[in-house]
């Protein structure tokens, strides 16, 4: 199983609008919580999102693009195909 981190930026957004995307991106499971090797978990940077599954790079860029496209708004996606995160100064839960 791969893990991705996602990063999605709506232009000329308000905050609903991101309040649609997050909606968006869950219901296509991706979620915006990370956990340590330790077993803690922290909240992503806003509009960054972890995804894991059996997915391509280009899957996952697809799933982000559809969910995006709910906003009607322009946007930009970035996916990072993981081989482990290393973080620092994220708030736990």
């Amino acid at each position: 199983m791969a893990t991705f981190t996602t990063r999605v930026e709506l232009h000329r957004a308000y905050e609903d609008d991101y309040e649609i995307l997050h909606a968006a991106m869950e219901q296509r499971g991706f979620s915006r919580l990370i956990t340590s090797d330790k077993g803690k978990t922290y909240h992503l940077p806003t509009a960054e999102y972890n995804y894991s599954g059996n997915k391509t790079r280009g899957q996952v860029l697809d799933l982000a693009k559809a969910a995006a496209s709910e906003t009607n708004k322009r946007f930009a996606v970035l996916v990072t195909e993981s081989n482990g995160r290393t973080w620092d100064g994220l708030e736990q839960i």
